[in-house]
């Protein structure tokens, strides 16, 4: 499995931006009650990241402690490919709250709390998106004696 490539979570954050920027005008075009994300939001995106990271740190401690002992790969799979589904979602949330930013920052109406929670919901992404990538990196083994020892894999 390869890593998460830098190239994928900016496009993620530009399509992010580009929906989160039109779906805001479209729904003040239509009249409708703009999105306003809620502070329990940030709260939850951040609790992920804590809980991906956690997920990983055992597999780290597994393969670079002091006592090295086997690894369970199904654990290692899954905690991978959660790792890169949290650092995707981060990035295309980070994109959506920076888009529903800019769209609030373009009005002439002042709306102070709705930026303060767009601000929490991007500053939360964007740890989601630095957990799954720090659970990433923290998910790669070494490799072994017999192995190519360029570079270690992620498990």
């Amino acid at each position: 499995m390869t890593r998460t490539r830098a190239s994928l979570l900016v496009v993620l954050a530009a399509v992010g931006a580009v929906g989160g920027f039109l779906v805001q005008l479209a729904l003040g075009a239509l009249g409708v009650q703009k999105l306003l994300p809620e502070f329990t939001l940030a709260i939850t995106l951040v609790l992920i990241a804590v809980i991906v990271v956690a997920l990983a740190v055992p597999i780290r401690r597994a393969t670079r402690g002091k006592v090295r002992r086997r690894v369970d790969p199904f654990y290692a799979t899954r905690v991978v490919l959660l790792a890169k589904a949290c650092a995707a979602a981060g990035a295309l949330l980070t994109g959506a709250a920076a888009g529903m930013i800019a769209e609030l920052l373009v009005r002439p109406v002042s709306a102070s709390e709705a930026l303060w929670r767009m601000l929490a919901m991007l500053i939360a992404s964007v740890l989601g998106l630095v957990g799954g990538l720090v659970a990433e990196s923290l998910c790669i083994v070494p490799p072994d004696d017999d192995e190519n020892p360029s570079t270690g894999a992620p498990a």
